[in-house]
């Protein structure tokens, strides 16, 4: 690949990127679902809370996804940036974000962090999410105390 075919390849990927979060933030997780290879791995960083833990089947990873739009409706990613590099069978994707919501209890809150993502011919078979996970704990705290028990609930794996 010469490096204006690499450097098209990277503007496509980083725009199919942003169109993921743009899903996300419209509260339809289905897109990032269905860009996941036959084998996979979605991950969220963090020691046993409600949205920690790895996942490597469609039905968990969609079981996942509702359980972070039932704690927190109305979240928000705004993509700060995204770096691309690799080639079609071997890409590497790392996105800046920071996210805001409001949870349950009305309460809003923000957060910052990163998703690592593993691309092989336009398949995702591995998505790692890299919150300030501090931040999060308590917003789940919070949740819960204000009586939100999925807020504690214990990791949703396979």
């Amino acid at each position: 690949m010469n490096y204006i075919e690499e450097n098209m390849y990277h503007s496509i990927v980083e725009k199919r990127v942003q169109a993921l979060f743009d899903a996300v933030n419209r509260g339809d997780a289905e897109p990032v679902l269905r860009a996941f290879a036959q084998r996979f791995e979605h991950c969220f960083l963090g020691e046993n809370h409600a949205l920690s833990g790895s996942r490597h089947t469609l039905a968990a990873t969609r079981g996942w996804y509702q359980r972070l739009y039932r704690l927190l409706p109305d979240i928000r990613f705004e993509v700060r940036r995204i770096w691309v590099s690799g080639s079609p069978w071997n890409t590497t994707v790392v996105i800046e974000w920071k996210e805001t919501n409001s949870g349950t209890d009305g309460v809003r809150t923000s957060n910052y962090g990163i998703h690592f993502l593993h691309l092989r011919w336009g398949r995702a078979t591995e998505l790692i999410i890299c919150p300030d996970t501090v931040g999060l704990k308590a917003t789940l705290d919070r949740l819960a105390i204000a009586g939100n028990s999925e807020a504690h609930a214990a990791p949703i794996v396979d």
